[in-house]
């Protein structure tokens, strides 16, 4: 293991953070970052060029360079793994203590174990997850709540889900750990920390290290984590092929190289996800200046069933099938209401409804936010499943998808309201205040939403404005009339909560609310100016944030 020199921890160390911290630990990331970062930087300047292409009238295809991959019929992914043959239904949701305990008794055949879209990258957030991952393969973690006094313990091991770690995505950094002066990849911190410290433990269970892959734009991102599976399992014994990733689907140039990401993964390939939330932001995002014909309406009146989103599922089932890889559906974001019977039964009409189409086209499984909804996704997928763990078998060779089925922005029903444009903002201010808080898994009317939805809302709201787009009541959606919905719904909001107004959060989600939706530049991601208020600025090389930094 190479040394310790370059490497600097620029963050608080609490209790047990040296058991995750380790040495050894630390010169497996610093090994990752040195072999991969440079290339990591090439490829997110690649997408800055392509949204340029894109701003000025370019347009997306299949990539002529990669046809041979399409074409040849040859080459399939591996096996399913240990412990990722039946993928049903899965359930995700953050790593916090409480949180993996009742994802690994949900019943639910896998849990994503999220340290990006649902989690707030704190820096305590980031390595208690790696230690309540830890210590619940080692059946060692237990949790009672303060509030209500109740405890919770994990059942038999032949009832747990099988774990499966989302990482950051490759736009993110670890502001709070240096390598040679500089913040190292948010993607390669989760995914190292957690190998390092779990992959023979999951091995010792019978399964394997497993992850879930976010926010991937080209099959040149997908040969670069392939490259640090390789790197990481060489550095530890460990065979090659051991690691495997499913990644999501939930950006629309991927949606164009979703054959050639496989290919790239094959050894250590475990499926495609339809990452529908983010597809969307993503098709917002990379139209975002190109006027009416790619402007979609309100996000709530979106369905799966709109001409473009099911002509990218479609050919997600039928790519994985293909090639011998699992398909796995979309997020029911419903959470269970213990008071209202009715929204209860309205709900699961309509989740029952969503994995019925998607058991239907083909799916091996799909996603729920709430161990409640684990029995609906399993009797409807058992229904068309029986005793096999999966449809593999079938393999939709009667769908045929062309570019222009998945560029189909302007066929999409729906309307622009003012009140869909004060959802937007409301949803956007509440999932701010509470990201900001620490949170990123937010039950907001009804739904978990995490920090997908926060990015479709305020996208949209930028969209709307800057393509001059008006509502059915012929409302032009300007900037003044957005900040004075913004101080309505503001006040909206601190009526309704009362008491549990944290007024200091929602003025610091105001201000990263207009600076995203009303500045003349579009930010790629909500995320990165978020990140100014935790902690401290982003990372300077060379310069400390918050605790004394401690140099390993």
């Amino acid at each position: 293991m190479a040394g310790l020199d370059g490497i600097e921890v620029d963050g608080p160390l609490g209790d047990r953070y040296e058991e995750i911290l380790t040495p050894e630990a630390l010169g497996l990331l610093a090994s990752l970052q040195r072999a991969l970062g440079a290339r990591r930087t090439e490829l997110l300047e690649a997408r800055a060029e392509r949204q340029r292409a894109l701003s000025h009238g370019g347009t997306l295809d299949f990539l002529p360079e990669t046809a041979n991959v399409r074409e040849d019929d040859s080459w399939r992914v591996a096996a399913p793994a240990p412990g990722l043959a039946d993928r049903r239904v899965e359930i995700t949701g953050p790593t916090d203590r409480k949180m993996t305990i009742n994802a690994l008794n949900s019943g639910a055949k896998v849990w994503l174990a999220d340290f990006e879209d649902a989690n707030t990258p704190l820096w305590d957030n980031m390595v208690e997850g790696q230690l309540n991952l830890r210590d619940a393969l080692d059946r060692t973690i237990d949790f009672t709540d303060d509030r209500s006094g109740k405890s919770y313990a994990l059942k038999d091991d032949a009832e747990l889900a099988t774990i499966v770690v989302r990482p950051r995505g490759w736009h993110l950094e670890e502001k709070h750990l240096l390598v040679d002066g500089e913040p190292m990849s948010g993607s390669l911190f989760d995914f190292g920390l957690y190998f390092f410290h779990c992959a023979q433990r999951q091995l010792a269970k019978g399964k394997g290290p497993y992850y879930y892959l976010p926010k991937m734009e080209s099959h040149l991102e997908a040969r670069l984590w392939n490259d640090a599976f390789n790197l990481a399992q060489d550095a530890l014994d460990i065979p090659r092929g051991t690691i495997r990733a499913t990644v999501l689907i939930e950006t629309i140039p991927a949606a164009f190289e979703m054959e050639e990401i496989l290919h790239e993964l094959r050894d250590h390939s475990a499926g495609l996800n339809a990452g529908r939330w983010d597809y969307l932001f993503s098709v917002i995002k990379k139209f975002r200046d190109r006027g009416a014909d790619f402007v979609l309406p309100e996000r709530n009146s979106i369905t799966m069933t709109a001409p473009f989103m099911r002509a990218y599922t479609e050919l997600l089932v039928r790519t994985c099938h293909k090639r011998g890889a699992h398909a796995i559906g979309g997020m029911a974001a419903f959470i269970p209401s213990r008071r209202d019977e009715e929204v209860n039964r309205v709900a699961l009409e309509k989740v029952r409804a969503d994995k019925t189409r998607e058991s239907g086209d083909g799916f091996d499984g799909s996603w729920v936010a709430h161990p409640d909804l684990v029995p609906v996704c399993r009797e409807v997928f058992d229904g068309v499943l029986g005793e096999r763990p999966n449809q593999l078998d079938r393999l939709r060779a009667d769908v045929r998808v062309s570019p222009a089925d998945l560029l189909d922005i302007k066929a999409t029903p729906g309307d622009i309201t003012e009140a869909g444009l004060r959802n937007n903002i409301d949803v956007a201010l509440r999932y701010l205040a509470a990201w900001l808080d620490g949170s990123g898994a937010v039950a907001i009317h009804d739904l978990m939403e995490d920090a997908a939805t926060a990015e479709i809302a305020r996208s949209q709201v930028w969209q709307w404005i800057h393509n001059d787009i008006s509502t059915v009541d012929d409302q032009k959606i300007t900037k003044d009339w957005v900040e004075r919905i913004l101080d309505e719904e503001l006040t909206k909001i601190r009526e309704e909560l009362g008491q549990a107004y944290n007024e200091p959060r929602y003025n610091q989600a105001v201000i990263l609310f207009k600076q995203v939706t009303l500045a003349d530049d579009y930010s790629e991601f909500l995320t990165v100016p978020a990140s100014v208020y935790l902690g401290g600025a982003p990372q300077t090389p060379g310069r400390a944030h918050g605790s004394p930094r401690s140099t390993r």
